[in-house]
């Protein structure tokens, strides 16, 4: 069976990636204009990559992000891990038919309704604002995508490897670690890939739960774009998009180097 693409086939995806790739490559372009505006590009310069490097309160931002992010998306892939292995294990369809759902509900549902709930809450509890607040939230909502990278890893191993396992002597937490996290390793790895990019990228639910002394780059990013155009945002853009595209490229090998001893049982 032929399975090269038709002429019209590329066409339309060529089409595609312009209208998604175009604005990003303008983005990128105008970081360096020296003109300072969106429009007559009237030279190259990196002063505003320096202007940025040299905002002490936007590098602190930067940081709030990561740690934010990298904390969220670990703490996050630990819970969701340990609820796909629930979820798949549970013995009444009903029940786990019903968690799923609601698992899902969280990931569909809009992010407005979600960071409003989250304000409520903690405005209830007298919780304050700020770091652990937008910690919390970002573990909330990154917990569900993590149970649905894993949970079709879990219902492709096979009940054999378990069974073996146990008939050669391996107890419950052996079969757990040598076993059962191994072959799950590549969805686990998505799902912590997939909770790192969405916390760095959540506005809605960071908006709604930032207090003040704390803020992340999408609510920065938003604020500034506020005030006007300037070129410290495109600068601040560039630097975001080439990162995302550094996580892409370090998930593609992890998952590359993962596939042969994602099948076996390790020793």
């Amino acid at each position: 069976m032929d399975k090269r693409l038709s002429p019209l086939s590329k066409l339309f995806l060529i089409l595609i990636f312009f209208i998604l790739y175009a604005p990003i490559f303008f983005l990128i372009l105008y970081s360096f204009n020296s003109g300072g505006k969106m429009f007559g590009f009237e030279g190259f310069t990196l002063d505003w990559y320096k202007e940025l490097f040299n905002d002490t309160r936007l590098l602190i931002i930067v940081l709030n992000t990561l740690v934010v992010a990298l904390l969220s998306a670990l703490i996050a892939t630990i819970i969701g891990v340990g609820g796909a292995l629930g979820i798949h294990y549970m013995r009444k369809r009903s029940t786990k038919n019903t968690i799923l759902s609601l698992n899902n509900v969280l990931i569909v549902s809009p992010d407005v309704i979600i960071g409003a709930s989250f304000l409520i809450l903690f405005t209830v509890s007298g919780y304050k604002l700020g770091f652990y607040s937008v910690l919390l939230s970002h573990i909330a909502f990154s917990v569900p995508i993590v149970v649905l990278m894993v949970l079709p890893k879990l219902t492709e191993m096979s009940p054999t490897l378990v069974d073996v396992a146990k008939d050669l002597g391996a107890n419950s937490w052996d079969v757990l670690t040598k076993v059962v996290l191994p072959y799950l390793t590549p969805g686990i790895m998505a799902g912590f890939f997939m909770a790192l990019t969405y916390s760095l990228d959540d506005f809605a639910v960071t908006f709604f739960v930032t207090g003040n002394g704390f803020s992340t780059l999408s609510v920065e990013i938003y604020s500034l774009a506020r005030r006007g155009v300037s070129l410290n945002i495109n600068a601040l853009s560039t630097l975001l998009f080439l990162f995302t595209v550094i996580l892409v490229v370090v998930y593609y090998f992890i998952t590359q180097r993962q596939k042969p001893a994602g099948m076996g049982v390790r020793k």
